[in-house]
């Protein structure tokens, strides 16, 4: 047992306009590392939406959105649990995130500071962590246009000192200097990047190593990679589609991550309902590798496992979590286990001892 691994699971409980969520809050799922499968754990917090869950890098603290966009709320929540020895979770408190729709949440490396970015409104909230690991307000941040503003990630970079807000609706990467002791964030001397016109910036990596950073793009289905210069901030050096040329369907893109050894990106497509492999060349642009199925309707947030010999995708409108394994070579995708059934899946975090990412 004591190499089994645990995941949480962020799902949709209600019905929200663009979902029927049919789950009951937060499950816990367990992964077998040498073959890649699941079991079922339970549920382990009834709450509304937690459509983004994220585990702290000590392993001591989960912090959830409530998603709330409709039904005559004012705001949206984020919750603090303590993680107990059986990985059930003790609620600490609830924050409003000062807007609707949150849809991320990010620490910074120090473990200190939490972020919610909020789909509506142009809000994006920082919080101080307790020592017990609740939270109280420390900062809010408003972004430009904020009827139109659509802000759905918050990223750190690895040395702390800069945050970069994906902004779907201004079709920006907001910059902000992070100072940690302070618990600030400024703007950078660049303050954004902007996108073409009606790409949709959603979520954002950075590989720091080659000094690149990574942008899928919900809209026009497409990858932005820049270069990270020193002062943190960000130039495009290319655009490639995460879509093969021949499809002409609607789709919205969803996630991103790279692979560990840096070698391979990874992004979901809904609509096409794939995950795209691209390889990352030494200058940190990409080629595209294939398109992979996932058996599974609206493949949303993904995960590659601590181990990084399997990639899981949670499939929102057919209830169930694709499995792949990865080819540590190529980067290809192989899929040798069924479909693991739950319903409404949105979000996997996999515990990650002293990891932000």
């Amino acid at each position: 047992m004591e190499n089994i691994k645990t995941a949480y699971i962020g799902t949709y409980t209600r019905e929200e306009g663009h979902v029927d969520g049919e789950a009951q809050g937060i499950y816990t799922i367990y992964q077998e590392p040498e073959s890649g499968s699941l079991r079922f754990g339970t549920t382990v917090a009834e709450i509304t939406n937690p459509s983004f869950v994220k585990v702290s890098g000590d392993g001591e603290n989960l912090y959830a959105v409530s998603e709330l966009g409709g039904g005559g709320e004012e705001a949206g929540f984020i919750h603090s649990f303590r993680i107990k020895e059986d990985q059930a979770l003790e609620e600490l408190n609830k924050l409003s995130t000062e807007s609707t729709a949150p849809c991320h949440v990010a620490l910074d490396r120090t473990g200190r500071y939490v972020f919610a970015a909020n789909y509506m409104g142009g809000v994006v909230m920082m919080y101080k962590r307790q020592e017990d690991g609740s939270l109280e307000k420390q900062q809010r941040i408003d972004l430009e246009n904020p009827e139109g503003s659509h802000a759905h990630s918050v990223t750190l970079s690895k040395d702390n000192k800069y945050a970069y807000i994906a902004d779907l609706g201004n079709d920006k990467i907001f910059i902000y200097n992070f100072n940690a002791e302070a618990g600030e964030l400024t703007p950078n001397e660049q303050v954004s990047v902007a996108l073409e016109e009606g790409a949709g910036p959603r979520h954002f990596t950075l590989f720091e190593e080659q000094g690149t950073a990574y942008s899928i793009n919900e809209l026009n289905s497409s990858v932005t990679v820049f270069r990270k210069t020193e002062s943190g901030g960000l130039e495009i050096i290319q655009k490639i589609s995460a879509l093969p040329e021949d499809f002409t369907e609607r789709n919205s893109a969803a996630d991103i991550h790279l692979h560990p050894s840096g070698k391979f990106l990874y992004t979901s497509n809904r609509g096409h309902n794939s995950i795209a492999a691209f390889k990352v060349g030494e200058d940190g642009k990409l080629t595209t590798l294939d398109f992979y199925s996932t058996d599974g309707r609206t493949p949303r947030n993904f995960a590659i496992g601590p181990e990084g010999k399997f990639l899981y995708v949670a499939n929102q409108d057919s209830n169930d979590i694709t499995i792949f394994n990865i080819d540590q070579k190529t980067g290809e995708l192989v899929q040798k286990l069924p479909n693991f059934g739950l319903k409404t899946p949105v979000c996997i975090e996999f515990v990650r001892l002293n990891n932000s990412d």
